[in-house]
Formats: C-alpha cells, structure tokens, sequence
C-alpha cells in the first residue's frame, strides 16, 4: 500500500517556514492534503488540492489573509524580511485587487512607511479585517488603497481575536443584559449590599492570587479603588498613581514604568540565575507600547467593540508587557473591571468578582497567561545581569503589541458567566434569606446586630443546629423553645424545609 502524500503547509504555516521567522509557534494552521476531503487534525485543518495556494509570496499572503485572517505577529517580521518591492510589483499588478490593496495598507502600516505608489483611483472600499474570520474594530477610511481600516487597535498595539463558536455563544447569551435583570429584580438596599460583599471578597482574592495576606485596611481600601473602576478616565497617570496604592511599602521597589527588564518565574537556588516563564516588555518599548495599549481602549471603548473582548485585550495585553517592577498582577485585575464598568456591561454600582473567580480556577487562569508567554520565551534572546535580573538582547517589541488573545477572550467570558450565573445570584439569596431570618427572629427577639450575625455563623457552621459551645456559652440566655424556633425558622429559610 503506498504510503499516503506528506501534507503541504499553506498560508502562514507556508510563510513561517519559507522565510525562517522567528515567530511563537502556530497553534492554528492550515495545508493541503491529497484526497478531496477537508478535515481537522490536532493543530491543523487539512484542505483538498483545489485549494492550494500558488506557492509564492502572493498566493501564500492571499492564501492567508483568506481563510486565517489577519495575523500581525507574522505579517510584521515577514515584511521586515522583504523587498519592498515586491509589495509595489503585486499592486501595480493589481491595482484594485482586494488582496493586494490589504496587503498594501498593512505593509505600510506596519512598517510606518509608503511605498512609492500612487493613491488608489478606482475599486470599491473593502474591509481589512474579515468579520466571519476575527472581529473587526470600529472602521476608520484609508482613501489611498480604498481600506476600511478596521482592526481592533493601533499601531502600537493591536491583539486580535478570532470569531470562535465558543465566543459566538457567549454574545448571543449577552450576560449584560442577565447581570443587570438580576439587578432588577432585587431591591436597591440589597443590591447594594451584595456589591459590596462581592467586592471585598474580590479585593482579598486578587491579593491571594499573588500569594500575600494584607491586612483588612488594605484589603478594604483596595475594595475601595475597585469601586470606582470605570469613573476615571484610563491614563498613566491614573495607573502610577493605583501602583502606589497596590505597593503599600515603595521603599524597595521603584514606582512607575521599570527602568530595566523584567520576568516572572524562579530562581536557580545555587546560582541564583533566573528561570524565567515570563519575559516582559524591554524598559525602553514601555512608554511606546503603554501609549498604543491606551489609545487601543480609547478606541474599542467609545465603539461597539464588545465590552469583554475590550476588557480581555486590555488586561491581558497590559499583564503581559507588565510595564511596573511590582503591582502588575493587581492591576491587571483592576483594568478587566475598568474595562467593565466604563463600557457598562456591568449593573451599575456592581463589579463582578472577578478575582474570586480567577482565584477558583487558579489553574486554568495560569494556563490562559502561559499560553502567550511560554511560546514567546523561544523568541527572546537574554543574559542574566549583576542582579541576578534579565536583559534582553533582541528585538520584542512585535511580541507584545501583535498577538492573539482569543484565548484570554474565551477565558475570561467563562468567569463572567460564572459570576452572572452563580456568584451575583447566589449573593443576592443569601441576603434576602437573611433578611427573612433576622426579620422573624427579631419578632420574638430583640437581640443585637452584632450577636444575630454571630447566631447566623453558628447556625451555619452547625448546618442549622447551634452547638453545644453556643448553648452553653454565647446564646446560653435562649430558652430550649427559642432554641427550637431559632432552628426552625433557619432551617425552613435556608434549606426550604417545611
């Protein structure tokens, strides 16, 4: 039996390996097989022969731009290694073409030059980024190749998100809309105070997630500041002055962008040199990539850009620059509950707990963060300095303004459904059957606030039988009929008995 053709590689896959980029290994890619069916492999969609591309530099591009959208990742390097000419010959070729014209605009965009091309006369304005393929941002005309410019960012920083079946589902759920019947439907008073349980619980577990036990100020006044999340415009000023807030103790670490490189990982315990998972941004791509991140929300933020995919490639794309010496974590959390609030996916006067949830899947959330960084770890050359630090020898910038955060998109969406589905709701009936409880107790009871919360843990604790410690100490006053009532009534509230 003859043994089956080796598969082609097509689009990016083609150009990755034809021009040797140095680019974070394809996750998805496509080629060509030898039997007319098209199916998936691990990694891989496999075409039939009809769809090969040429394979030069034109069919491959056209290839790619068609069926894998818009990768910046992989265009940027690629043009860095072409002639320019090359660009000029396909679209004096092909003046109206809709492929060379993309082709055109993105070259020019990425490489911040023009070709030496006259303005494009004739042809109809086409979109650059394919809606069915990724999600397009608010369009912007490009009258000299005719583009509608509609990536979801700016030069300095522009993540793209492709449109998955699992992303498709959470928009047509639209948990704004849930979180904010749910708000409806409880009273102000109630509201209210489960927001601001939800935040102190959010406040304590983003603290965890870095592994620190602040005290209860600290976590209060953190709890605070997430409160507030989406009121103040987004600056660097705003989030220098939140680092501030978050470091407690600056006395070792130095406020503001880093002034030296950065990682995030161990170190060898004999040589003390690091063992990084996580390399951030060069000091000197700080203030570049943390303008183009600003103006990329100012953007996505005044358009109908979905509000989760804003908030994703916003916090994300900042914990992965990770553009401070310390405090990155925290506010990292703090920009997905900005991003939130200012767009107004979130009822008002909520935030949902993010963090607790995040601290739950402590281990899907580090996966979701690997999965940029350690693929990117191939792409940075580094030396160890005197300080036992990293410095990076090699261009990145690309690395951290061009990436795909679909993943990081679909994650956080599975956080906020469980915070719209579960946390939010679950809040809200507990307080509402504590209220029913205290309310009944109290018409036979006139017992202070303090001490009804202190029954209410027992009674919790103990499953809706106060223990033997509580009979004979705290509530040793309650008579053995109180007892029963008490009991009774938290039983049938909190568990539906009748």
């Amino acid at each position: 039996m003859p043994n089956p053709k080796p598969l082609v590689p097509a689009g990016y896959a083609a150009l990755v390996g034809h021009y040797a980029l140095r680019v974070p290994a394809l996750t998805k890619t496509y080629a060509t097989g030898s039997t007319q069916s098209v199916r998936q492999q691990p990694g891989c969609t496999v075409l039939s022969p009809r769809y090969a591309p040429s394979n030069d530099l034109r069919g491959q591009l056209t290839f790619a731009l068609k069926y894998q959208g818009i990768q910046l990742h992989i265009l940027r390097p690629l043009f860095q290694q072409l002639n320019s000419s090359e660009i000029v010959a396909w679209v004096k070729d092909q003046p109206t073409g809709a492929y060379s014209r993309r082709i055109w605009f993105l070259y020019e965009w990425l490489m911040d030059c023009l070709l030496p091309l006259d303005d494009c006369q004739g042809g109809n304005y086409v979109s650059l980024v394919d809606d069915k393929l990724q999600f397009p941002g608010p369009v912007r005309k490009a009258k000299r190749q005719r583009i509608n410019n509609n990536l979801p960012g700016v030069q300095n920083f522009c993540p793209m998100i492709d449109r998955t079946a699992e992303l498709e589902k959470w928009l047509e759920r639209d948990l704004s809309q849930q979180a904010n019947a749910i708000a409806n439907q409880c009273h102000p008073d109630v509201l209210a105070r489960a927001a601001a349980f939800l935040l102190l619980a959010d406040s304590k577990s983003s603290y965890v997630i870095e592994g620190e036990q602040p005290p209860h100020t600290r976590i209060e006044r953190w709890g605070r500041i997430l409160g507030e999340a989406g009121k103040h415009p987004l600056s660097l000023v705003h989030l220098e002055n939140l680092q501030r807030i978050v470091l407690a103790d600056d006395r070792f670490v130095t406020a503001g962008l880093r002034t030296e490189g950065g990682f995030i990982g161990q170190h060898d315990r004999r040589s003390g040199l690091p063992l990084p998972e996580h390399i951030s941004a060069k000091a000197e791509d700080l203030p570049k990539l943390m303008q183009g991140l600003l103006d990329a929300w100012q953007l996505l933020s005044e358009s109908d850009y979905p509000p989760v995919l804003t908030a994703a490639a916003l916090a994300f794309g900042f914990v992965f620059i990770h553009p401070y010496e310390d405090g990155n974590g925290r506010l990292h959390r703090y920009l997905i509950h900005h991003a939130l609030a200012a767009t107004r996916f979130v009822p008002e006067k909520v935030r949902f707990p993010v963090s607790s949830v995040l601290l739950e899947r402590i281990e899907d959330y580090r996966h979701v963060l690997q999965a940029y960084s350690l693929p990117r770890l191939e792409c940075i050359d580094w030396q160890p300095t005197e300080r036992y630090n990293v410095a990076v020898t090699n261009e990145t910038l690309d690395l951290y303004r061009y990436f795909d955060a679909t993943q990081q998109a679909e994650f956080l969406y599975q956080c906020i459904a469980t915070t719209v589905d579960k946390t939010l709701p679950e809040e809200i009936a507990y307080l509402e059957k504590h209220d029913e409880f205290v309310g009944l107790v109290s018409q036979t009871l006139d017992m202070p606030a303090s001490l009804m919360n202190l029954l209410l843990r027992f009674l919790q604790s103990g499953e809706g039988k106060l223990s033997q410690r509580a009979h004979n100490k705290e509530f040793a006053k309650l008579t053995a009929s109180e007892v029963e009532m008490i009991e009774a009534a938290w039983q049938r509230i909190f568990l539906r008995k009748h």
